[in-house]
């Protein structure tokens, strides 16, 4: 009793009180005189044990406020397109996490109309895909990054800086899908200047594209994101003229406001990415 009143800053009556209006209230006794010292029953004990659960629980609750408080804890929800989640975003997410070490992370990499069915559904916080944006509930920041044709590094071609359709006339390409735009567009730009376009391997990776190069099969036209997160010294990169963009976008919901870890994300992206923005201007949200 001495402890308890001493333990909590209340008189040993107090305690004495306390006690009585609990037993009341449950209607069973908590404590036994037993050779002159109170003894807990069985009830009391069991009691115990689950207000003990609770308190500890309280204790997590708070404890987790103060995480989020110093951005400690929390959940990161990203989902990226290939092209950029074997080297780029792990990057990124290993740089954002340092502080963080509590932080719970969820990472996919998927095609882009799925990415952004998962984004608009809440299954993630904030997607990178390729455009055309599917949905109007969906907050977009445009981002247009050059292509470079990767090649085999005793290709020839390398002699040049800059390849042009003329030039690449006899190379084998490995191409995306028909109706990929990276694919439409270096079609046209062959169609233009009137030179068949050599596509001998369709794959639907730019991982597996430039898997082929490496053999020494094919050329491809690929992003910045799959070309200098790969160190592999099989291959070099030119220019490529006509300039060819990859239309992307980074994707947030509209309509489900992001968490503190998905903003200070989203801001650190932003930044990430700028430098891989084609005409240098600002990384910025469509209206």
């Amino acid at each position: 009793m001495t402890g308890a009143a001493e333990a909590l800053g209340i008189s040993q009556p107090g305690i004495s009180n306390l006690l009585s209006q609990l037993e009341r209230q449950t209607g069973f006794r908590l404590f036994e005189r037993l050779h002159g010292r109170l003894v807990a029953t069985p009830e009391a004990e069991l009691m115990y044990r689950e207000v003990d659960t609770v308190v500890r629980g309280l204790d997590h609750v708070t404890q987790t406020v103060v995480d989020l408080q110093n951005k400690q804890a929390g959940q990161l929800q990203v989902a990226s397109q290939h092209s950029m989640s074997f080297g780029f975003m792990p990057k990124m997410i290993a740089k954002f996490a340092q502080s963080r070490p509590d932080m719970n992370i969820s990472f996919q990499s998927q095609y882009s109309s799925k990415i952004q069915e998962w984004v608009l559904s809440g299954l993630f916080e904030i997607g990178v895909c390729e455009l055309p944006i599917l949905y109007d509930t969906l907050h977009a920041y445009p981002l247009h990054v050059e292509t470079r044709i990767a090649l085999p590094k005793d290709n020839p071609l390398a002699e040049h800086a800059v390849l042009t359709p003329h030039l690449l006339r006899d190379q084998p390409f490995v191409v995306m899908g028909p109706d990929h735009i990276l694919q439409r567009r270096l079609r046209d730009a062959f169609d233009s200047a009137g030179v068949p376009l050599q596509a001998r391997v369709h794959s639907h990776l730019f991982k597996n594209l430039l898997g082929f190069v490496k053999e020494g099969m094919c050329v491809a036209l690929l992003d910045r994101f799959e070309l200098e997160f790969d160190h592999d010294d099989r291959f070099v990169t030119r220019r490529f003229e006509p300039e060819i963009l990859m239309d992307m976008v980074v994707i947030t919901s509209a309509t489900r406001p992001l968490s503190q870890v998905g903003k200070e994300f989203l801001q650190l992206l932003l930044a990430e990415l700028q430098p891989y923005k084609a005409d240098g201007t600002p990384l910025t949200r469509a209206t």
